[in-house]
């Protein structure tokens, strides 16, 4: 699905020492985001994901264990798709996207997204932030990309094949994406919604 502007999407939190420093970026620049969450760490730390909610942002799934497709069964996939989705629905959320891990399919990926009537949705520039550049060339890895449509992948996790022990250079970047969008004539946003994302803070 396109839209007008860039979207900004970020996978493999929630994480308490990076998710909220993330989200006080964004809402200094006054952007919003799409976060592909993992279900196991949501479930640890719902607040981040209430938060992100209540300050506008988009919340979908990522996974609910970090786990390769390609080397999953079908009853694995669907077990593994479920415990995510549980643990959104769990604090309120009702995922219509599914990024997967890696953004790799196996042979039941798109079959178990059908049946549970989720998009699968990709990227069209990375950051390659997991590699450990600084904000600058983060964002010189993407500048030329930032065109309407345009899906910006970063992370505001540590998944595994990171090669940084931490978010602060994708923290540090959000200001000057922004930035950078809007000098190209373009919002920063979140991907359209295809499903219910709205918190129950129980």
């Amino acid at each position: 699905m396109t839209h007008p502007g860039v979207a900004l999407t970020f996978d493999d939190g929630p994480v308490p020492e990076w998710t909220p420093r993330l989200l006080d970026a964004l809402a200094t620049s006054g952007a919003h985001a799409t976060f592909f969450v993992v279900g196991e760490r949501a479930a640890a730390h719902p607040g981040c994901v209430l938060r992100a909610l209540a300050e506008g942002h988009d919340v979908q799934l990522h996974c609910h264990r970090h786990l390769r497709h390609t080397t999953l069964g079908r009853a694995e996939l669907e077990a593994d798709t479920d415990a995510g989705l549980a643990a959104l629905a769990a604090i309120g959320v009702q995922p219509g996207r599914w990024r997967t891990p890696w953004g790799v399919l196996g042979p039941d990926t798109e079959a178990v997204a059908r049946e549970r009537g989720l998009e699968l949705t990709h990227w069209t520039t990375d950051t390659e932030d997991w590699a450990g550049a600084d904000a600058a060339g983060l964002l010189a890895l993407v500048a030329a990309d930032l065109r309407p449509g345009a899906v910006v992948l970063a992370h505001d996790g540590i998944g595994p094949g990171s090669l940084r022990t931490g978010c602060g250079e994708t923290v540090a970047l959000v200001g000057p994406l922004v930035a950078a969008a809007r000098a190209a004539g373009l919002e920063a946003g979140p991907l359209p919604r295809v499903g219910v994302a709205t918190g129950a803070a129980t």
